[in-house]
């Protein structure tokens, strides 16, 4: 078979498998929450199809059909579907498209292998990888990983109080000043920033960096640094709160929609990072060659 006819086979192997997980993709988008929270879902296919399509002259350069590694991926995504299918009513709109999801990609993953064979495949490891971040995150790892944050944000939030010579007490995740009280709630957890930081720092690392322990090194600042974003924001609205305004913690810019003024730093960052990390190899890589 051609290269055309490959392409053609696999274009109809990916109108199944965006079938299979439009319907609870489309539930899940359909709230203004859902829309802001899981908006990205959409851009994860673009990004590993630009990265495939980049460098296709050297992944499609040694092809072949891989039927006895590839079916038993793809009966497992079909599999999956079918069971999501016939119990995923029972579960929540996130649940239920996590499930969907991930037999979509199963099954996605299985017939590009078959199309193109297992060496394309290995080859293609990082975009087919980082397809993991469409599937929205399970609820109960979902709950656990926003209680970190929470918790990490208020350890972090003690010693800023400290520092800055503003009385509190604290009990738990709530902290009482001289005329206000507050909570760090899931939604103070920023785990929707999290997420995005965690995926643009993956993909960095990917692109710039080579040497896997500096790659790991990149991918572990994100939890410090978004750690004290959260932090940072906390303190800021609650001290705007309490000496200010209280509306600052209740209808204020800084609250619902500012999340972005404290992100762009964390991203500023965590990107100067990746650079100093990239510049250290290629200045390594020419002492070597010197």
């Amino acid at each position: 078979m051609n290269m055309d006819n490959r392409h053609t086979l696999f274009l109809v192997f990916t109108l199944v498998a965006v079938a299979m997980l439009l319907a609870p993709l489309r539930a899940l988008l359909s709230t203004e929450i859902g829309t802001y929270s899981y908006l990205y879902i959409v851009l994860i296919p673009l990004i590993s199809g630009y990265l495939i399509f980049e460098k296709r002259e050297v992944i499609f350069s040694n092809l072949s059909y891989s039927w006895v590694t590839s079916i038993p991926i793809m009966m497992i995504g079909i599999v999956t579907f079918f069971v999501g299918n016939q119990y995923g009513t029972n579960l929540n709109k996130n649940d239920y498209a996590s499930l969907m999801t991930s037999s979509a990609i199963i099954f996605w993953i299985g017939a590009f292998s078959l199309t193109y064979g297992t060496n394309t495949l290995r080859k293609t490891l990082f975009p087919l990888i980082f397809l993991v971040f469409m599937v929205p995150i399970p609820s109960p790892l979902l709950d656990r990983i926003i209680g970190a944050l929470q918790v990490g944000s208020a350890e972090v939030v003690s010693p800023i109080f400290k520092i800055l010579g503003v009385p509190f007490v604290r009990e738990g995740l709530v902290f009482h000043m001289s005329n206000i009280s507050i909570e760090i709630a899931p939604q103070c957890s920023g785990i929707n920033s999290t997420l995005a930081l965690l995926i643009i720092t993956i993909l960095a690392s990917h692109l710039f960096i080579r040497t896997g322990w500096k790659k790991m090194v990149l991918i572990l600042c994100v939890f410090p640094i978004v750690l004290i974003k959260n932090a940072v924001r906390i303190v800021t609205l609650s001290l705007l709160g309490a000496y200010v305004d209280v509306k600052f913690l209740t209808h204020g810019f800084l609250h619902k929609s500012g999340g972005f003024v404290f992100y762009i730093p964390s991203l500023i960052i965590l990107l100067s990072i990746a650079w100093l990390l990239s510049k250290s190899e290629r200045k390594q890589a020419g002492n070597q060659n010197y």
